[in-house]
């Protein structure tokens, strides 16, 4: 009974150490791993310049829009003027009250 399970054990360590391949991988698989891994990074980054683009020209658009302010100003009791360069022109109200 013990020389069966010694030989069992025996074969059934002895399995992966003749499974293992000792020579090193070939050139030819890293340079197909690594085009694959270019063209990957190349498809991923296509896909999020198609989704920026959108924001990106939004952005460019409020960019040209503050061009129509003048600097902000800091008034002494601590507010914060931002004024427009040409200011619009508001209609008062027909029953001449303004609400706050």
């Amino acid at each position: 009974m013990f020389r069966l399970i010694l030989i069992t054990f025996c074969l059934g360590t002895a399995t992966p150490v003749l499974a293992q391949d000792t020579s090193p991988a070939p050139e030819k698989d890293m340079q197909e791993g690594m085009d694959l891994m270019s063209e990957g990074m190349e498809l991923l980054l296509r896909g999020l310049m198609g989704e920026m683009e959108p924001a990106m020209r939004e952005l460019r658009e409020a960019i040209d829009d503050l061009n129509a302010y003048h600097p902000p100003e800091v008034l002494p009791n601590g507010d914060i003027i931002i004024r427009r360069k040409v200011p619009l022109e508001v209609d008062p109200p027909e029953d001449g009250e303004i609400d706050l």
